[in-house]
Parts: structure tokens; C-alpha cells; sequence
């Protein structure tokens, strides 16, 4: 057992991590020598979002390796509508295998991509809203720290662009973003505290609210350090009074006195409502945090719709095997039998099926890096993402 309250690796692959009526079923089935071919659909009939960019896929992918079953999946990083253009819902994974040899997976597949992709979504809707302004993800400390690289890998595929967990770094290969923490003031005061940001840190980032008022501590920090980058607010809600108001003093007080090459960045407290207020107002870049990290997972669902070639589901569901046909050109995309793979779009363009076979038989034919994943999200949050 681990010694935190959490599974280990070895849990989630033995299917341990899985709801105990899968156990049940599984016992009940092998007493009477059932065990059908099916195929299930993961959809989402209710996403909770206009677009849902899909991630944690390679989690699902490393879960199903070896197992005897062929997994289809549209890919990670697709920025795309839960249901298609005539309103059937988007089967997003396609697994066909003998059921008893996949069966207690449902729970950690859904797990991985339901939480994952809630926060890639919403960190996309940021990034469609912020346009080149940067964000950083800062919300690990909200979270059980298990799941601390899932949050800022999700995140970073959803357009942040950094993230502070140094686990995060490592896992994702780029170099966490940070700044300075309060204590760092508080231990040194403001005036070393600054010198030594700035004379040891490749970002020159000053924390200025510690002890001061932002305005007055922003020409400070800006006379004594003018090539600083940015000056940071992590002003407290109780402080903030017209946060919006704070920002454009700051900004007119440090252009009025040539120290225009000073940026403001904000965190704490910050949302998706927050940010095109703060940018207008003179804000070049955030750190966000709880909002990301705490994003309404995606209610994906997974059923079996089809036993030994019989298209078959329960109430509420759409039944065969599909395929999903999407439109490069203006991403419409239409829910179709999986015999079909293309066909005319109305713009002019060609649909084709965007599933892919990921795993055949048990073996893994393709696993993306973060980069491919990261730059397939980026393309479709500016081509696809309409607010």
C-alpha cells in the first residue's frame, strides 16, 4: 500500500482502481461462460463545454497496452464539439475486445480523460480569449499532488504557456515558470529580495504587495530595477478593492515615467470572467491557478454499442459502430456508420475520419508527444474555437 491516500501505478494497471460492480459483473459472467465480443463508445453527451479539447488519451493508451482489444481515438489535443453538426454525439474512444478482458478498465479510462480534458478545455477557452498574451498555470498547489503533472500537462496542452510543478518540467521538457513567493520578501525585505531576483533569475519578475501599496511599490521596484520584466500582483482579496482600477494607476504611473518596457503580471483568485477586464486594463500576463486545476471535468460516458456484430446499446445512447468525419477546411463534422471514412463537406471541402487505431491487438502503434499534441491544440483553439 503507499504510504499516502492515493493509488499507485501498480493499482491502476492491475485494474484495482475500478468500481466494484465491474468485479461483480466479471464474476457473474465467467460462472456462466460469457464473454462476448463487444465494442464500447466513450461520448459526451453533456460536456459542460462548447469545445472539448481532448486530453489524457496516452494515459489510456499505457493503461490498455497488452490487453487483447483495438482502440480507435480521435487525438489528443482536438479542439471539437461534443456532439456533430445534426446533434449525435462524437464517439471520442472506440474499443472492440472480448468484454472480460477490458471490463474493470472503464472506471480509470474515464478517470483519465474526464479531469484531464475538463482542464485542457478550460484553459483553452483562456488561451482563445487571451490570444498571445501568456498564462501560466499555477494551480497545483490545489490539488492532491499526485496529480500534480496531469494538471499542468493538461493545461499546457490547453495553450498556457508554462507551468510552475518542477515535476511538471520534467515530464513535459520545458523549464517551469516561476517568479517569487511572499516569503521571500517577508524573509529579506523587498529591497534584497528584489536584488537578488534580479540578479540570479533568467525572468526578472518582482513580487511588489508584501508590504506596499502596488502603485507606489511598482515605481519603486521600476526606478531602482528599470530592465526589470515584470512587476507580479498577488494582491489578497481583502485588499483588492477595484482591482481593475489598481492595474490602469499602475500602468499610467509607469508609462508617465518611461518605464514602458515594464509589464504587469497578475495571479491569485483569477478566472476566466477576470481576464479580458485585467488585459484591457493593462495586464501582459497571468499566472492562473485554482480556476484551471479546478475546471468542471468533461462527463464523458462509456457503453457498449454493439455484442458479436449486433448493434446494440441502452436508452439514451446511439448504437453501431461509427466513425466521426470532420472537415479540415471549417471543422464541420458529422457522426457516420464506420464504413464510411469520407465525404463532400458543404464548404466545399472533404470529411474525413479523424478516429485513429492506436492500439492493435494489445500493441501500441502510435504514442504522441507533448509537442505534436500541444501544436494540433493550438491550430484547432485558433482555426476551430468560435466565442
Amino acid at each position: 500500500m503507499s504510504k499516502f491516500v492515493m493509488a499507485g501505478e501498480d493499482e491502476i494497471l492491475n485494474g484495482d482502481v475500478t468500481d466494484v460492480y465491474f468485479d461483480y459483473t466479471k464474476e457473474y459472467l465467467k460462472k456462466l461462460d460469457k464473454n462476448p465480443v463487444v465494442t464500447m463508445e466513450v461520448t459526451a453527451p453533456s460536456a459542460g463545454y462548447d469545445y472539448i479539447n481532448f486530453t489524457g488519451l496516452n494515459d489510456v493508451i499505457s493503461l490498455l497496452e497488452n490487453k487483447n482489444i483495438d482502440l480507435y481515438a480521435i487525438p489528443e489535443g482536438t479542439v471539437i464539439r461534443n456532439r456533430d453538426d445534426a446533434g449525435v454525439p462524437v464517439p471520442f474512444i472506440r474499443i472492440t475486445g472480448h468484454y472480460l478482458d477490458f471490463a474493470e478498465y472503464e472506471t480509470p479510462i474515464l478517470g483519465f480523460i474526464c479531469q484531464a480534458s475538463g482542464i485542457s478545455s478550460y484553459s483553452s477557452l483562456i488561451k482563445k480569449m487571451l490570444g498571445d498574451t501568456p498564462f501560466i498555470s499555477f494551480g497545483i498547489r490545489r490539488m492532491h499532488p499526485a496529480i500534480a503533472p496531469m494538471i499542468d500537462r493538461s493545461a499546457y496542452i490547453g495553450g498556457a504557456s508554462g507551468v510552475s510543478g518542477v515535476i511538471s518540467g520534467k515530464i513535459l521538457g520545458i523549464t517551469p515558470s516561476g517568479t517569487m513567493p511572499h516569503a521571500l520578501s517577508l524573509i529579506l525585505g523587498d529591497d534584497l529580495a528584489w536584488k537578488t531576483q534580479h540578479d540570479n533569475s533568467r525572468f526578472r519578475v518582482f513580487l511588489i504587495d508584501t508590504f506596499m501599496d502596488e502603485k507606489f511599490a511598482a515605481i519603486k521596484a521600476a526606478d531602482e530595477f528599470p530592465d526589470i520584466d515584470y512587476i507580479r500582483l498577488d494582491t489578497p482579496s481583502s485588499r483588492r478593492g477595484n482591482f481593475i482600477n489598481i492595474i490602469r494607476e499602475i500602468r499610467w504611473e509607469l508609462d508617465l515615467r518611461n518605464h514602458k518596457n515594464v509589464k504587469i503580471m497578475v495571479s491569485g483568485g483569477i478566472s476566466l470572467d477576470d481576464v479580458i477586464p485585467l488585459k484591457n486594463a493593462g495586464v501582459s500576463a497571468f499566472g492562473i491557478g485554482t480556476s484551471i486545476a479546478s475546471a468542471k471535468t468533461v462527463d464523458f460516458g462509456m457503453d457498449i454499442v454493439n455484442i458479436e456484430g449486433n448493434n446494440i446499446t441502452k436508452r439514451g445512447k446511439f448504437s453501431g459502430i461509427k466513425n466521426v468525419l470532420r472537415c479540415d477546411a471549417c471543422g464541420s463534422t458529422r457522426v457516420v456508420d464506420n464504413q464510411i471514412n469520407e465525404m463532400p463537406c458543404s464548404c466545399g471541402g472533404t470529411m474525413r475520419n479523424i478516429l485513429v487505431r492506436y492500439i492493435s491487438s494489445g500493441k501500441i502503434n502510435i504514442m504522441e508527444d507533448i509537442n505534436k499534441i500541444r501544436e494540433r491544440s493550438l491550430n484547432q483553439i485558433n482555426k476551430f474555437m468560435n466565442l
